[in-house]
């Protein structure tokens, strides 16, 4: 990454991109497993430092049908950076790792040519601030999303300890995601989540997906699909993808 006020700085910067057929949101752990040697090699160079503070972009790849991302086209326009947090390699090279969303950017070019996995010019892309006078209204949003959570947890992991509430002192603006991130929602609804740029539209969003989602839930008896069924994962990425 080019830009040395890293993450948290105002500017463009480059990022090695790892396309995938999910979504990652700030915030989200994402288990990864890696086995394609470009993107074993991108694991060495974040571990080893090449790529500076283990941070590298995740995109989500907008049709099912492609295999190999050659433009921006293919792309969805706003994407993840992942922090490389944990990494175990397999005798036969392959990488188990784990990684955690840091901040949204838009994808505005690609690089196939300077390294042997696909690098991305990005901008980074924050929200909209919520003003102080509306923070009633940030409380009300999140205490109803955070109902909506409940309900759809309550009859999607019927029986089972796999979700939690987030804690008390999340911020509003981050509370969305970490909701999404027991729910497997479409991809396309979380691609929306992750490009709202206003906080309490996003709480107001997520509410309405997950109120959708245990309403469906309640009246098929049924439990919902993985994510890998939802988005046609091709096994690049582990099954679960939760906070």
């Amino acid at each position: 990454m080019t830009d040395a006020s890293g993450p948290g700085g105002p500017e463009a910067t480059t990022l090695p991109l790892f396309p995938l057929h999910t979504v990652l949101m700030p915030g989200v752990h994402l288990p990864l497993s890696v086995f394609e040697p470009r993107y074993r090699q991108l694991t060495v160079d974040l571990m080893t430092g090449t790529v500076p503070d283990r941070l590298f972009g995740v995109v989500a790849i907008r049709h099912p049908g492609v295999r190999e991302v050659e433009t921006t086209g293919d792309l969805a326009a706003i994407g993840c950076a992942a922090r490389l947090r944990e990494a175990e390699r397999h005798p036969d090279g392959r990488f188990e790792v784990i990684t955690t969303g840091v901040r949204r950017f838009r994808v505005l070019d690609l690089d196939t040519r300077t390294a042997c996995y696909l690098t991305g010019h990005v901008e980074w892309v924050d929200d909209t601030p919520v003003p102080d006078a509306a923070a009633h209204a940030a409380a009300q949003l999140s205490e109803l999303a955070r109902t909506a959570h409940r309900r759809y947890c309550v009859r999607a992991w019927e029986g089972d300890d796999a979700w939690h509430s987030p804690p008390e002192d999340v911020r509003p603006a981050e509370l969305a995601y970490l909701l999404a991130a027991d729910c497997l929602l479409p991809l396309a609804d979380r691609q929306d989540l992750l490009e709202q740029r206003h906080p309490l539209r996003r709480l107001r969003a997520i509410r309405a997906l997950l109120t959708r989602e245990e309403g469906i839930l309640s009246a098929l008896h049924a439990v919902p699909a993985s994510h890998d069924e939802l988005d046609g994962a091709t096994g690049t990425l582990s099954p679960a993808a939760r906070n």
